[in-house]
Formats: structure tokens, C-alpha cells, sequence
């Protein structure tokens, strides 16, 4: 059966093709822009105006000189480790404190829950948080970057919701079987939302891999800054010394151009390359938490 389109219909899907078409370009075309730059020459990139969409004068020396440089290693090395442990840690609070949530007839659970959502809006503030960090001996330790971001509001609650659609028959059963509360959680509840459990673990990761400003605050020791901070000190306060020190005086800043570039490349990739593998569990993940609160 051939359906019938009106002209109306034909002139918004056209509207909407050009549109998302622009719109792909715009968000586009800055990650162009940036891995170009990281493999064109440092004095045709300083000259170069207008749009770039291809490398100018290509070579590879930026990253030669980005990947031997030792803080950038040694933040790879500081950031995976913040990585694993920290997401280690973020799932398994926050799959417990989900679980309490979406339990019955817990005791004072109602109180409790406002408690928990009060931290999304309020506060006490950088210094009272400096001062409980400093007071647990942890300035300067990898782990108060790692504790302080323990658990997120936001994603208990998207957990907590995934957690109310399982059944209350399966946790019964399970509970007449002789299952405690932590094979309930373990062996039920938390198979049963691998998809919500993807996303959340995705939030976690790109929240440990971008971060940079409690890294700032807490760690005085610059070997154990993470890359983002390490970063943070090449874009902006233009730290390339260390990478150009073979490098002519008036070649310098040539050559820390196409550098700040390959960095950004070097550190974003990875977060990159993990979206596509867990797209998927996106849409059905993050509805579990829209369609009910």
C-alpha cells in the first residue's frame, strides 16, 4: 500500500535533513579542526587562516614529542589508575545504596531518601570539604580524589528506578530460597540492569577521566597529577618547555601550537573510542531513569 505524502510533510522532512546535516557539521567540525592541527607544521598552522580540513605541512613530530614526554605518561598512568579504582568504587556504593532505596519497609527509608536527594542542591561548600579532606589526612593522596567522588545523587537515583521495574516476585523468591541481601543484589538485581549499569559506569568514567579540579586542590605532588591537570597546564598556562627543549628559540611557539594540539588528541581518544561499544545501552538506560522519577 502505497502511502500518500503531502507537500507539507515532504518540505519538514527535507527542513529536518538540512538541519541535522548543519547541525552535525557545527559539533563536527571542531574535532577536525583539532586533529589537523596536531598534524601540521607548527609555523604553516600560526600563518594559516579560515577553515581547516586538512593538515597543513603533515607530519608527526607534535605527538613524537607528546608521547615521550614524562608527565604526560606518568598522567596516563595516574588517570587509569584514578579510573579503575574510582569506578570500582562508584558501582558498588552506588548499586547499594540503589538497592536500599528501591527495598521495603525499611526503616525511617523516606527520611533517609530526602537526606540523600538534599545533596543534589545544597552543599557545604569547597572550604568545609578542603577542611574534611585535610582532617582524614588525605591532601596530597590519590585517594581524595578517588573518595570525594564516591557516589553520585543522580546516577543512585537512575539505578534506584532501573532497580523498581525488576519484579518484586524475584527478590521474594530469592529471599524464600534462603538468598541474603547480598546475593539478591549480586546475583539478581544487578544482572537484570546491565544496560542501566552500562551508562551509569560510562557517566563515572568520563567524570574520572575529565576531572581535574579536586586533583587541583588536594594533590601538591605534581607525579601524581592525572592527565587532565597535566593538560590543563599545557593549554593554558602554556607549560611546553619540556617538549621543546631542542628546539630553536624562535621555533618555540611554532612548534607548542601543533603540540597543544596533539595532546588534546592524546587525551581525549580514549574516553572517545569507548562511546560506540556502549551506545546501545544508552537509549534504554537513561529512559529507565526519564520515564519514572
Amino acid at each position: 500500500m502505497k502511502v500518500k505524502v503531502s507537500l507539507q510533510q515532504k518540505c519538514f522532512d527535507i527542513f529536518n535533513v538540512v538541519f541535522m546535516f548543519i547541525l552535525m557539521i557545527i559539533m563536527l567540525y571542531p574535532m577536525i579542526h583539532v586533529i589537523m592541527a596536531s598534524f601540521s607544521d607548527g609555523n604553516m598552522l600560526l600563518v594559516h587562516e579560515g577553515l581547516l580540513l586538512w593538515p597543513k605541512g603533515f607530519n608527526l613530530l607534535a605527538y613524537q614529542r607528546a608521547l615521550t614526554n614524562p608527565a604526560i605518561l606518568n598522567g596516563y598512568k595516574v588517570t587509569l589508575f584514578i579510573l579503575v579504582a574510582g569506578c570500582t568504587l562508584n558501582m558498588l556504593l552506588t548499586a547499594i545504596g540503589a538497592y536500599f532505596l528501591s527495598s521495603k519497609d525499611i526503616l525511617w527509608k523516606n527520611l533517609i531518601s530526602f537526606f540523600i536527594v538534599f545533596t543534589m542542591f545544597f552543599s557545604g561548600g569547597m572550604i568545609p570539604l578542603y577542611l574534611t579532606v585535610h582532617k582524614l589526612g588525605l591532601i596530597n593522596s590519590l585517594w581524595s580524589v578517588i573518595l570525594v567522588g564516591a557516589i553520585n545523587t543522580y546516577n543512585m537515583i537512575i539505578l534506584k528506578t532501573g532497580f523498581n521495574n525488576i519484579p518484586e516476585s524475584l527478590k521474594e523468591s530469592a529471599i524464600i530460597d534462603g538468598a541474603g541481601h547480598i546475593t539478591t543484589l549480586f546475583r539478581i538485581m544487578i544482572p537484570l540492569s546491565l544496560p542501566t549499569l552500562a551508562v551509569i559506569l560510562l557517566y563515572y568514567a568520563v567524570g574520572h577521566w575529565n576531572a581535574w579540579f579536586n586533583a587541583a586542590i588536594f594533590l601538591n605532588d605534581s607525579n601524581k597529577y592525572p592527565l587532565q591537570l597535566v593538560l590543563r597546564g599545557i593549554l593554558l598556562i602554556n607549560d611546553t618547555a619540556a617538549m621543546t627543549q631542542d628546539v630553536a628559540d624562535t621555533e618555540t611557539w611554532a612548534a607548542g601550537e601543533s603540540i597543544k594540539y596533539a595532546v588534546i588528541v592524546i587525551a581525549t581518544m580514549p574516553i572517545l573510542c569507548i562511546y560506540p561499544f556502549l551506545q546501545k545501552y544508552f537509549v534504554k538506560g537513561i529512559m529507565i531513569g526519564a520515564v519514572k522519577g
